[in-house]
């Protein structure tokens, strides 16, 4: 019998469901996988050769196509990743032929406060420690490709200084001219260090390297993980590395990676990594984990490779986006399935009772600090008021054209009378509602949840994109923020309408995708706004050109592109069990 999730914490039902997995030779032949195509890293997690999966399925009619996103969610997250693999297992109880694909977890959030984003519960991906440390090594590599770029940078502009234009070209260098003052990446690291998001670097004498401000971002705000989002195949990927964009000269001329012959060499870095990894929930169905999280600074979708690969192999596919349906979703919509051509059947929209009170009027939950009292009681006032933000939500769905369905994520101390709100609201705006246990029950209290995304992949949708690449881009930026987060118009800095003005001119950009950058927390870009904020416009402060990627990116309010880590993070409770090399403490 597996434990009870309200009276063990997830390290341990993980730890106890392990025993019973599957390895992935049997996931191999369940799969159908020849064995050429699976390549294994261990007994229980395996990558898996895309390219000959897909050219020997490429007949195969692809599977139903499901998204799951949520509501506005409170710093505490509200369990989308826990659905993915509820909604997985609910399925494989009804026989379905089913398959996840979620995002590995960065090493910020996993010994920080948000944890390891595994799901949570009954409902999880194992096994959770690879999950959790690492995995195959796919970030590591987005940081040696992204570091490597920031490495040619700085000794490019090092000898440059030092060199006249003789000693360049018997060097076999061509002066770049670039401007140190004007460099667009940062480096890169994968935990939460707030204290490297300014630094200088170049101290000391000549050799080395040129005094000039820099700094760091997290790994998987990285444009090389969205490009492993993104990237179709290898070749799609080599010449994505090599557009680039790492700074620019002192006219003002963008220098990429191939301008610094860096290129060629950060795609090999990445190549392993194109592959997707091969996992499994704790009731055994398979998963798929590739690409990273971060739908707030970065474009927060498990990859398109993964997403084709579950879709040739399965009849029901499960796919997760980052955050809300504000970001997550409308990346998902305007990005993702634009540069796939992959057309969704259904969408869930996962909501908690919690996250419903804290847009109703409840004070907003801190992490590491107790749930406040007002959470432990009934309150069906905070939760209908709440429910405005899930409304908008579903209402974003709708124009996409998926049919929604609305999960309600359901904790143990909710009560009948507070689902029925929901359930009556829900329902009223046009939604297949369904009140979900997978947490406390795994697959058993996911069939609920199972049958209504059933019922809606059946149905017919009209999916549409939200705008055409052929609008100015500062239109496409209106659209979002009016159409999607519920603005009243967008202002922005001087120096951020100077560079939307020159995009616009520039017919390259122009044909790029808009992945804005926001906080998770709010409709709005203060993340201390609660449920349907009216009367505000969005402040555009910073736009960021992801060439290699394929979209500029609009930076909304005061968010950090290198997150902080709190006083009580989690790698305090992180330890090993020096006899079995057990690790014990991740969630």
């Amino acid at each position: 019998m597996p434990l009870d999730p309200t009276k063990h914490a997830d390290w341990e039902i993980a730890e106890a469901a392990e025993p019973n997995m599957k390895t992935v030779y049997q996931l191999g032949e369940e799969l159908g996988l020849k064995k050429e195509e699976l390549l294994p890293h261990g007994h229980y997690v395996a990558k898996l050769d895309f390219n000959k999966i897909l050219k020997r399925l490429s007949k195969r009619p692809d599977a139903k196509y499901i998204d799951v996103t949520a509501i506005t969610p409170t710093p505490l997250g509200e369990g989308k990743s826990t659905t993915t693999m509820g909604l997985t297992q609910g399925l494989g109880k009804r026989k379905k032929n089913v398959i996840a694909a979620i995002r590995q977890p960065s090493g910020g959030p996993t010994m920080n406060i948000k944890g390891s984003a595994a799901g949570g519960g009954l409902s999880q991906c194992i096994p959770l420690t690879p999950f959790s440390l690492g995995l195959t090594g796919d970030i590591n590599a987005i940081m040696n490709a992204h570091n490597l770029a920031m490495v040619a940078l700085t000794s490019r502009i090092q000898h440059e200084f030092n060199y006249n234009d003789e000693q360049l070209a018997k060097r076999k260098l061509k002066r770049l001219n670039i401007d140190p003052r004007n460099v667009e990446m940062k480096w890169i690291m994968d935990f939460c260090a707030q204290a490297l998001r300014e630094i200088t670097i170049g101290l000391g004498g000549k050799s080395d390297g040129f005094m000039m401000n820099s700094g760091f971002a997290i790994a998987v705000s990285s444009e090389i993980m969205a490009i492993l989002a993104v990237a179709t195949d290898l070749k799609d990927m080599r010449e994505r590395m090599g557009k680039v964009v790492v700074a620019y000269d002192k006219s003002g001329k963008p220098v990429t990676t191939e301008d610094l012959n860096v290129a060629g060499a950060m795609t090999a870095w990445m190549v392993e990594a194109l592959n997707p990894n091969l996992m499994q929930t704790t009731e055994g169905q398979p998963v798929l984990v590739h690409a990273g999280p971060f739908a707030n600074i970065a474009i927060g979708q498990s990859s398109i490779i993964a997403d084709r690969v579950g879709l040739k192999l399965s009849d029901y596919h499960v796919t997760e986006s980052g955050f809300a349906a504000d970001i997550g979703f409308e990346k998902f919509w305007n990005l993702k399935c634009r540069f796939s051509g992959l057309k969704p059947h259904a969408a869930v929209l996962v909501a908690t009772i919690r996250a419903l009170k804290c847009h109703g009027g409840a004070p907003i939950p801190v992490p590491g600090r107790p749930i406040p009292e007002e959470y432990k009681g009934e309150n069906v006032g905070w939760v209908e008021k709440g429910c405005e933000n899930l409304v908008h939500l579903l209402n974003v769905i709708k124009k996409a054209g998926i049919n929604p369905v609305v999960c309600i994520n359901a904790f143990y101390t909710d009560t009948d009378n507070e689902i029925k709100a929901v359930r009556k609201i829900a329902e009223a705006a046009g939604a297949r509602v369904a009140l979900s246990k997978h947490w406390q029950f795994g697959g058993e209290g996911a069939l609920e949840l199972a049958d209504a995304v059933v019922d809606a992949c059946n149905e017919p949708n009209d999916f549409k994109f939200l705008y055409e690449l052929s609008m100015p881009l500062r239109t496409r930026i209106e659209m979002i923020a009016e159409q999607v987060y519920g603005a009243d118009g967008v202002e922005y800095t001087p120096d951020a309408l100077a560079k939307a003005k020159r995009m616009e001119e520039d017919p390259e950009i122009q044909k790029l995708g808009t992945c804005m950058v926001k906080t998770h927390l709010s409709l709005t870009d203060n993340p201390n706004l609660k449920g349907v904020p009216k009367g505000w416009k969005l402040l555009i402060r910073d736009i960021l050109t992801y060439k290699g990627a394929g979209f500029v990116v609009p930076v909304a309010g005061a968010i950090k592109l290198m997150p902080g880590t709190a006083s009580d993070p989690a790698y305090r409770r992180v330890d090993v069990d020096v006899t079995t090399g057990k690790v014990k403490g991740l969630f």
